[in-house]
């Protein structure tokens, strides 16, 4: 996908790797799953879980900014020493958690996630079917919905696969950001190349600066290449 090369984020394609095959049963519960917590590992030094499965790892900062971590938030934060448990809650299923605490926001554990069937046919009726579960998993962590694929549909750029809607989830591709971006001056019609821009910081008033040779409308191709060039001068 060019979005990823043009991200080049290890978060993001530590995210989108939960998407590759867990077993040759994919099963509906997935129990291969750990979580670590750190007191002070998350953006502005805030304490922060790490979900990780097989070779994939997705962090969340525990600072109040998702509803569905305010169990884990509440659990891990305790001061007490001893066993722990939480619980995620998310359109794409269910994840239950257990381990020990060595003091707040320090400890490790394991995990099991149960996907929900309801999430998975609503998927497969937009043509977003995750070909495993553990897709669901990521899902899950980068808070991607049907909500955000049917506002991208909407706004003209329709995710294509699951790993569209990751992607567009895990760097808040939204519909408002998309509606900003197009304009004028910018032909958009591929949710890759939204996401493209996002991972850039490139956004609406951006766009509309950039000059123009004969009021042509320029693709997203033009964009990302200015602004990359723009990036390589800097250095």
């Amino acid at each position: 996908m060019k979005a990823l090369i043009i991200a080049g984020s290890t978060a993001l394609l530590s995210v989108l790797a939960c998407a590759a095959p867990t077993a040759a049963a994919d099963p509906l519960v997935l129990t291969d799953v750990q979580w670590v917590a750190e007191p002070a590992g998350g953006k502005n030094g805030t304490p922060r879980v790490r979900i990780q499965h097989k070779n994939s790892s997705s962090d969340q900062t525990l600072d109040g900014s998702r509803t569905s971590f305010a169990d884990a938030a509440a659990a891990l934060g305790r001061a007490a020493p001893g066993p722990v448990a939480f619980t995620l809650t998310h359109d794409a299923g269910t994840l239950s958690c257990t381990g020990t605490l060595n003091r707040a926001y320090e400890g490790k554990g394991d995990c099991r996630f149960t996907s929900d069937p309801g999430f998975e046919r609503a998927l497969g009726e937009r043509g977003l079917a995750p070909e495993h579960r553990a897709t669901l998993l990521a899902m899950m962590m980068v808070d991607a919905t049907i909500e955000l694929a049917d506002g991208l549909t909407r706004e003209g750029v329709r995710p294509k696969d699951a790993g569209d809607l990751i992607a567009a989830a895990a760097l808040d591709v939204t519909p408002a950001y998309v509606r900003d971006l197009k304009s004028e001056a910018i032909v958009l019609t591929e949710v890759e190349d939204a996401i493209a821009c996002k991972a850039l910081g490139v956004d609406g008033a951006y766009v509309r600066g950039l000059p123009r040779r004969d009021d042509r409308r320029l693709s997203a191709d033009d964009v990302v290449g200015m602004e990359g060039d723009g990036r390589r001068r800097a250095k």
